[in-house]
């Protein structure tokens, strides 16, 4: 039976190829020198994804609905998030807002999400509609799923946390193709 495996990117691929002979070893991050690997990963600009309890309102990419509607104690939704298609500059951190106090459920809703209801309700939902509504990325799943019948696949990621329950490490996008 073929297996997909996620390492960390930062690992030696030395070693992961050592670890995993004949495995076909793909790298998913936006910083992959593959567009259509990048284009798996959260924050590839895909544009016009439909942001979580927002009607009518849009972001060019995944990372950018999960950090635009991210509150901090010194700052709410940010809304220029939404537009970002640089895949850079997307993160927002506890050093410039401070303590982040959970995710707004839409842009302009009153509730705030905890961290395992965010993923759940924000997270995921965003990143399936691109699996699902994307058509090049469709097919680039299809492809995987059809080559992961004949060979092992490791996917390359930043994050290695696959089990989009646990909310003790940051979500790895790889282990979510297999969730289609």
């Amino acid at each position: 039976m073929n297996m997909i495996y996620i390492e960390n990117k930062k690992r030696k691929l030395e070693n992961i190829r050592k670890q995993y002979p004949d495995a076909d070893i793909l790298d998913i991050t936006s910083t992959s020198n593959l567009r259509y690997a990048q284009l798996l990963s959260p924050f590839y600009p895909h544009g016009n994804i439909p942001i979580p309890f927002t009607p009518g309102m849009y972001a060019a990419c995944v990372e950018g609905v999960w950090q635009g509607l991210k509150v901090f104690q010194n700052s709410d939704v940010d809304i220029d998030s939404f537009k970002n298609d640089t895949m850079k500059g997307l993160k927002r951190t506890v050093r410039k807002y401070g303590v982040p106090l959970g995710h707004r459920k839409g842009v302009y809703g009153t509730e705030l999400l905890n961290y395992f209801d965010a993923r759940m309700m924000i997270y995921l939902p965003t990143y399936k509609w691109v699996l699902d509504n994307i058509p090049e990325v469709h097919r680039i799943v299809e492809k995987i799923a059809a080559r992961s019948q004949t060979n092992d696949i490791v996917f390359l990621d930043y994050n290695t946390n696959s089990d989009f329950r646990d909310i003790s490490s940051p979500l790895s996008h790889a282990g979510l193709e297999n969730y289609t």
